[in-house]
């Protein structure tokens, strides 16, 4: 799954066994090449499938978590390339918990020799699923905490790096003339403000009213998209590809799920392709990546977390992008100003700007382990210090000043020491047309996100700027970027401030000057000559087993399950087959048959107007485990299926890895 040429060569080639501690490697980043100048736009576009086997463990609720065993929603990379100008872009779009330092540069380095995409041109955004693996990212801290079990994995890491360079490479290969818009709406009532009490105490927000869904106050209810079209030889459009940019935490569906899923973000961004092949008969690469959503949760009805409910505020969120996709419409043009700029700040030389400091050590606030409104830790929640709203009221004239720090300040350098934490600050903006975007590795707070966009805007607003876009869990992840009024009050989002609460003010100085050096700069990149990691290391990607593979067969009949309150009815089977690790869980591996002439004939069956495989979100696949044969046992599951009378289904496992493929019996 790892190997060849690309993975040969690469820097975690010598940790690919498991057998390592630490990985200890560094790249150098190439110098940026002047392009001839292109005076219309090209675009290409590609969208890779990056969903692992079981056994990985997955990032975003801690060790709250649990390893994932199998999908019910695939995870992908999406990658949008523009060039235009002397400028040359790729906006990729992940479906998991934030970007990696580690992926930026080492796709950089992978498509160098094959692209004239810069490392500054190169934005690795995310979702921010919480159903997702982790142990990719930058940082031993976040590899460690960020997931249920810890250490960074250089096979599943290489994985990622090639799906994600060979997703570029396609689409630069692949780029043609184009057009492009960027337009933004309003969407309300399917997101909230989950941390309402801290947000209401910032000095901008005048409207005080406990209204933490619909008021502007609350939520940040900006849906950006990027549209890009192709431009046939006839000079008409074809949709080509199109990105989201939207402020909701991946958190629609409970901790408890243990299957990969791409959370509410797989039904937004399936809504709008959907609808996009609906309305102009062509089906582009769709994805989507955060806005400033620390403090913003999807609006689910109480109880009722999971699938059905991701699925409808999802879904209800795309078909507002696909309204808007439709608008733009009129905007599309193939004249447009590209440009890249990526600084990277090393906090151990420089930790203060325009006389704002950061606090020199990071430090993890108790209100972390309370856990957000949304998924609160029991019992603890409860208890001072880590109950929310319990920040200091003495002790507070160091720089992390409210915060009670876990372990005392005394105690928690000794446990975690300052070098696993983050502390490279990776700042890009990009400039489309008339938007900027801004990306940052921390979760951005509604009135963070404002106040960082004013400040880039206040620099920009001559140059033919009127949209700025900023983007949380950009190239890496480093945990919340709270205001300093909302930092005082010691929520989740503040305890997990890590830099103090001059971080919100630090993160608008270093954007605002980059914007400045970015926009009309063409490609503008201040980044160390070599970067360097050294990361603890584990091993969690299953290795492809040996000897003897077990014989591929259905365990018993399909039979249903009816629906509760919470969870839609469906069909399962369970079949037998090798080992995680012997099947390619990134390639198809399921679907389902319908026939109308009692099984002389079989197709792919379509439900709610939507094909029936494991591409969509109505398939769910798990592993339940092996026994002493080396015969693994595993569940299909087919959620909310529809039929009419006369009509005949069956499950049907794809050819894969060598696996033949496997014909069910019929049921009805």
């Amino acid at each position: 799954m790892v190997s060849g040429p690309e993975t040969e060569k690469s820097p975690l080639a010598a940790f690919l066994d498991g057998t390592a501690k630490r990985s200890r490697f560094g790249v150098r980043p190439r110098p940026p090449v002047v392009l001839p100048v292109v005076e219309a736009l090209l675009a290409g576009a590609a969208e890779v499938d990056i969903t692992p086997p079981p056994g990985m463990p997955k990032a975003g609720y801690s060790t709250n978590a649990h390893d994932g065993n199998g999908f019910r929603t695939r995870l992908r990379a999406r990658v949008m390339h523009l060039r235009s100008g002397q400028s040359s872009l790729a906006i990729v779009q992940l479906d998991l918990l934030g970007g990696s330092s580690v992926l930026q540069h080492l796709v950089a380095d992978a498509v160098a020799d094959r692209t004239d995409i810069p490392l500054a041109g190169i934005w690795i955004g995310a979702t921010h699923t919480h159903a997702g693996p982790g142990q990719f990212l930058g940082t031993d801290f976040y590899n460690q905490h960020a997931s249920n079990r810890a250490g960074f994995d250089p096979a599943w890491t290489s994985f990622l790096v090639e799906r994600i360079a060979g997703a570029m490479v396609e689409a630069y290969e692949n780029r043609v003339p184009a057009r492009v818009a960027v337009g933004s709406t309003e969407v309300w009532g399917l997101t909230r403000n989950r941390s309402h009490e801290p947000h209401i105490q910032n000095a901008t927000v005048t409207d005080k009213r406990q209204d933490p869904q619909r008021k502007w106050v609350a939520v940040n209810p900006l849906l950006h998209l990027i549209r890009v079209d192709r431009i046939t030889p006839s000079g008409g459009n074809v949709p080509l590809a199109a990105a989201v940019v939207f402020s909701i935490h991946g958190t629609g569906i409970s901790q408890h799920a243990h299957e990969y899923n791409a959370d509410v973000w797989a039904y937004l961004v399936g809504e709008l392709q959907q609808q996009i092949e609906n309305r102009h008969g062509e089906r582009p690469v769709v994805g989507a990546m955060e806005g400033t959503h620390a403090d913003v949760a999807p609006a689910l009805r109480p109880g009722l977390a999971g699938h059905r409910e991701a699925g409808r505020i999802g879904r209800g969120i795309g078909a507002e992008a696909a309204d808007l996709y439709d608008r733009l419409s009129p905007e599309l043009s193939e004249r447009v100003a590209l440009d890249a700029g990526l600084r990277e700040v090393d906090l151990g030389l420089d930790s203060s700007v325009d006389g704002i400091a950061l606090a020199d050590r990071p430090a993890v606030g108790a209100a972390l382990v309370a856990g957000a409104t949304e998924n609160l830790t029991p019992v603890i929640h409860r208890l001072p210090p880590f109950k929310a709203g319990f920040p200091k009221r003495w002790g507070r004239t160091n720089a992390q000043g409210e915060k009670w720090v876990l372990g005392s300040r005394w105690l928690q350098p000794l446990l975690t020491p300052k070098k696993g934490f983050p502390r490279i600050l990776s700042v890009q903006a990009l400039r489309v047309g008339s938007t900027v975007l801004i990306g940052l590795p921390f979760e951005i707070t509604v009135e963070s996100g404002r106040r960082i966009g004013a400040a880039v805007a206040s620099e920009v607003f001559d140059r033919g700027i009127d949209r700025v876009v900023v983007s949380s869990v950009v190239n890496e992840y480093w945990g919340y970027a709270a205001t300093a009024e909302e930092y005082s009050r010691q929520f989740y989002e503040g305890g997990h401030t890590l830099y103090g609460p001059n971080t919100q003010r630090f993160l608008a100085a270093h954007a605002r000057r980059l914007a400045g050096a970015t926009v009309g700069g063409g490609v503008f990149a201040d980044v160390a000559t070599e970067r360097v990691w050294d990361l603890a290391t584990k091993r969690y990607l299953p290795e492809t087993p040996t000897g003897v593979a077990p014989t591929r067969g259905w365990e018993g009949k399909a039979s249903f399950t009816d629906p509760t309150s919470e969870v839609d009815g469906y069909w399962e089977q369970s079949w037998i087959d090798v080992a995680p690790g012997g099947l390619h869980w990134h390639e198809p591996m399921a679907r389902v048959e319908s026939s109308d002439d009692n099984g002389a004939t079989w197709e792919l069956a379509v439900d709610h107007g939507r094909r029936v495989d494991d591409q969509g979100w109505s398939l769910e696949l798990s592993h339940l485990g092996g026994d002493d044969s080396d015969r693994h046992h595993y569940r299909l599951r087919w959620y909310d299926a529809t039929n009419r009378v006369g009509r005949r289904h069956r499950f049907v496992l794809s050819e894969n890895h060598d696996r033949p493929e496997l014909l069910g019996e019929p049921f009805d």
